[in-house]
């Protein structure tokens, strides 16, 4: 029997919450134990050695059986996205929560909840956020309550929302909210001040604010994340347009978002800048800029696209049809496939051959086209070729593309060094069919749009992607019979 300390995380499945579990388990100091309604929506659990309970914070018998042998529980659990009495949900979560902490003499309690501001008439969201930790301070438990303004970090709903605008809009009519001031803190340093939390010498309970080194408003952040992707977004104040006019707004411009969006508009009337500064004193974290948070969570999506089997959700389903292809994050995805009778090995070899004198498996003149399209505006067109045909090299340039990944017989990622409106790659990977002999080849045309111009630039030669890219990856599986 393992003599770690036993730590329950719930929110698993979302983004806070899974970051912190790939956290602790990567330092392999605490016995983890997750509770969550499905498990199996909890990203990558088959490579973690954790204890997964399924339950719901609403059943408080389920909820109590978790409990059980637990030191430190985490509340990470948020009903933001329920479209109806969600205040309901959030009271009797944290109710059923610090009733089974106490049946099961939980000794700490650690809590994110958000900063309140001074308003006496909070908004539902933020109500229930405070509300949450009261109730939780009724388990007898000891409770330590983080409250944090806007966290950044890709996947964060606040950092998107302010991508989805920055993307979509070089001219804003921008509301009141729009100028008021927070106190943005990057994911990672989240994270650190949660896990130092389960080891904290303290016995008292503790309300904390913690945030990064800058206070600025989503304006700012907006003006932030524009600069650093290179494109220039105008702002025009206005005293009119109401929390209520704006989510309108939103909804028109980021549906995706625009359930959650509301919730977050209303509270955002006052400010969330760090009025307690003590957890300065007593954590040993030093938060970064809100510039490197921004940069930071750039590098990590750019690093987790390359290196991380995201694909696996597309390639599970049908080919994608819709227009525009499918959005991962803030990325358009074109998904294409092609079953052949032929080893993995036989299948890759025309991939590994793609671009120079082999071609591109279909209209070449018309990629010719492309790359004289791409030298009348300072790009380098396909002049280059490729150093070697037959096996390609990372670093090596490609026509007007750079391989950025490769593995034998199974994976080709090309980065776009032609000029275009934002960042693009183009993606090869070939796998053993499940049942039965030959392989799958999996083609993948992703674009990083680089605001309005990138959206019009990919929408505008989707239909032209429809044949092109369809017919590329049938001839490489036809290709594949030659060898």
């Amino acid at each position: 029997m393992s003599n770690k300390k036993k730590i329950l995380l719930t929110g698993v499945t979302g983004y806070v919450g899974h970051r912190l579990l790939i956290h602790l388990f990567d330092q392999n100091e605490y016995h983890i134990r997750c509770l969550a309604r499905r498990p199996s929506a909890i990203r990558n659990i088959e490579e973690m050695n954790v204890e997964i309970f399924r339950g719901d914070l609403q059943d408080f018998e389920t909820t109590k059986k978790a409990m059980e042998g637990v030191d430190t529980a985490f509340y990470l659990v948020h009903s933001l996205r329920a479209n109806k009495h969600f205040e309901e949900m959030e009271h009797t979560n944290a109710q059923n929560f610090a009733e089974a902490c106490k049946v099961n003499g939980v000794r700490r309690i650690i809590y994110l909840g958000g900063i309140a501001g001074h308003a006496r008439d909070l908004s539902p969201h933020m109500s229930t956020r405070v509300k949450t930790g009261g109730l939780l301070r009724q388990s007898g438990a000891q409770v330590i309550e983080l409250r944090a303004s806007i966290i950044i970090g890709s996947g964060s709903i606040s950092f998107e929302l302010i991508r989805a605008l920055v993307r979509k809009l070089p001219i804003m009519i921008t509301p009141k909210w729009v100028r008021v001031k927070a106190q943005p803190i990057a994911i990672n340093d989240v994270i650190e001040y949660l896990s130092k939390s389960i080891e904290l010498d303290e016995s008292k309970n503790l309300i904390l604010d913690i945030g990064g080194q800058d206070a600025m408003s989503y304006g700012d952040l907006m003006h932030l994340y524009a600069k650093i992707r290179g494109v220039k977004r105008y702002m025009i104040p206005v005293p009119f347009l109401t929390p209520y006019l704006s989510s309108l707004w939103l909804a028109l411009v980021t549906p995706i978002y625009a359930s959650i969006g509301r919730k977050l508009i209303d509270s955002m009337t006052e400010s969330t800048q760090m009025t307690n500064f003590a957890s300065r004193d007593i954590f040993d974290i030093e938060p970064i800029a809100t510039e490197e948070a921004i940069r930071l969570a750039l590098r990590k999506e750019d690093h987790e696209l390359s290196t991380s089997n995201w694909y696996d959700a597309l390639s599970a389903g049908p080919e994608v049809q819709r227009f525009g292809g499918v959005k991962l994050g803030s990325r358009l995805i074109d998904y294409r496939r092609c079953e052949t009778k032929y080893t993995t090995e036989q299948s890759f070899k025309p991939i590994a051959r793609i671009g120079g004198k082999t071609g591109w498996y279909y209209a070449n003149f018309l990629w010719r086209i492309r790359g004289f399209m791409d030298i009348l505006v300072g790009g380098v067109g396909m002049r280059r070729g490729r150093p070697d045909p037959e096996i390609p090299h990372v670093g090596d340039a490609l026509d007007f593309w750079r391989v950025e990944a490769y593995e034998p017989n199974k994976r080709l990622r090309l980065r776009a060094e032609m000029r275009v409106p934002g960042r693009a790659w183009l993606e090869y990977v070939v796998e053993p069919k499940q049942k039965g002999n030959g392989a799958i080849i999996h083609q993948y045309a992703i674009f990083d749009p680089l605001g309005l111009w990138g959206l019009l630039y990919w929408y505008s030669v989707w239909p032209l992607h429809q044949i092109i890219f369809h017919k590329m990856v049938r001839n490489i599986g036809k290709a594949a019979a030659k060898d």
